[in-house]
């Protein structure tokens, strides 16, 4: 909805002295339910995530509860269903925040100078607001308070570095860079070393007071559909809204989703009740829509002073690939439509991939191309297990006369002589993203194009 058209209804509103709600009618009402729906898709989206890893014990993902870190000792398989689009590179580890009480403090180990790793902290909204790890802090390591909105308080000692956190509500992503499957002990060793603690255990000193005690709402992907708005009002008491939030804030107020109370209200009517579910599910078709459309990461993930704003981009990058890395941290080349712009498809085709020494993906850590199916946005399972190829499997991958390196993107097995250089596609729609951790400047700046994937 223009903005000319949200003074006029907020003009009509105040005149005739009704509720909010009642000032609108059909389509301004659908206008303000779309922009609604795509401002707090990436907050549901992600507390689908939080819900199943921290809040739902018993849950076939569930990794503990809230304020824990919890270590994966192994890499992603197309068993891991709650994150769409997971890498398959770096074991994983993971902490859901609840900083309404007060910060938590995370430790990193020291690790070897030539290892990759990271802690991607992620507001509620999913915007990427710091990483401590090898890109900012080196690998020496260090104990980093996660804060709060608004928290103060006295800083014990022993701590690198404050981060404040927009929402009280966060997620916290380590990433552990793994050579080869030999390199997994070392792995569990430096998860070993990742530690979670709330400040007042840390610093020896007595707990604040409890929080409230929240009733978390029940989350899934069919809840998304039927519950969507009640879970977005929930949402909303954990995320203040950020400098230039305030017509989108308003919008939903208007819509009768306010912060932590029910939907929909009593001032709702049916009709606008049935109207804004039928919303939800056009402008969720639209939010898939765009993200299938997406061709790299470069402008899709990052900071919120980068995001502000985006909130389409903000939402279709959660639902193409939830907890992407911003661009300084790590690239992805998303691969949907081969050379000539045909979708991938593995039921029809075979392609190939194609790496001179010069077109390389140039990066400080390291890089994969990795496989998932079009429908699900998940891992392929194939008889190989193998998911990915990256760059540490460099001196097992066969060149063919002129010295390039051919990878094999199909279903079908090109051939035991081929084999090392295969990365197995599902029977249907498929993708492929490449990722570049730490890319050089030549990939940030356009020097280096990645190669194509052609028909072969």
């Amino acid at each position: 909805m223009r903005r000319r058209t949200f003074l006029k209804a907020t003009t009509a509103m105040m005149t005739l002295s009704v509720s909010p709600i009642q000032a609108f009618a059909g389509e301004d009402t659908r206008a303000i339910a779309r922009e609604a729906y795509i401002y707090t898709y990436p907050m549901v989206k992600n507390y689908l995530t939080m819900y199943q890893y921290a809040l739902e014990p018993g849950g076939g993902q569930y990794k503990g509860p809230l304020n824990t870190m919890v270590s994966i000792a192994r890499v992603y398989t197309p068993d891991d269903t709650a994150i769409i689009t997971p890498n398959s590179d770096t074991p994983y580890s993971f902490i859901v925040f609840d900083l309404r009480a007060e910060p938590v403090v995370v430790t990193m180990p020291p690790i070897e100078k030539n290892r990759y790793y990271s802690l991607q902290l992620i507001d509620l909204y999913t915007n990427n607001v710091d990483y401590p790890g090898t890109r900012i802090d080196g690998n020496g390591g260090g104990n980093f308070l996660i804060a709060g909105p608004g928290w103060k308080g006295d800083l014990p000692k022993g701590i690198k570095r404050v981060i404040d956190m927009p929402t009280t509500l966060a997620i916290g992503i380590v990433r552990t860079q793994l050579f080869s499957p030999d390199d997994l002990e070392r792995v569990k060793e430096i998860q070993a070393g990742y530690k979670a603690q709330l400040l007042s255990a840390y610093a020896g000193t007595p707990a604040p007071q409890a929080p409230p005690a929240v009733e978390w709402l029940p989350i899934s992907d069919e809840k998304m559909v039927s519950d969507y708005w009640s879970l977005a009002a929930f949402l909303l008491q954990f995320a203040p809204p950020y400098s230039g939030d305030e017509t989108q804030r308003k919008s939903l107020g208007i819509l009768g989703i306010r912060d932590g109370s029910p939907w929909p209200p009593e001032d709702l009517s049916p009709d606008t009740e049935k109207l804004m579910k039928e919303v939800a599910v056009t402008a969720e078709r639209e939010i898939r829509d765009v993200a299938a459309s997406l061709t790299d990461s470069s402008k899709i993930f990052g900071s919120p002073e980068f995001m502000k704003g985006q909130y389409m981009v903000r939402a279709a990058a959660a639902q193409g690939g939830i907890y992407g890395n911003s661009v300084q941290e790590a690239l992805y080349v998303i691969y949907g439509f081969d050379a000539q712009n045909a979708p991938l498809d593995g039921r029809t085709g075979r392609y190939t991939l194609t790496f001179t020494s010069e077109t390389l993906p140039p990066v400080d850590a390291f890089w994969s191309i990795t496989m998932y199916d079009r429908p699900k946005q998940l891992l392929v399972a194939n008889p190989i297990n193998r998911y990915l190829i990256n760059s540490s499997m460099l001196a097992d991958l066969k060149k063919n006369d002129e010295g390039e390196i051919v990878l094999y993107l199909q279903n079908e097995s090109p051939g035991a002589d081929r084999e090392s250089n295969w990365l197995p596609a599902p029977k249907d729609a498929f993708y492929a993203v490449m990722r570049l951790y730490l890319p050089k400047p030549e990939a940030l700046d356009g020097r280096w194009k990645p190669s194509a994937i052609k028909i072969s």
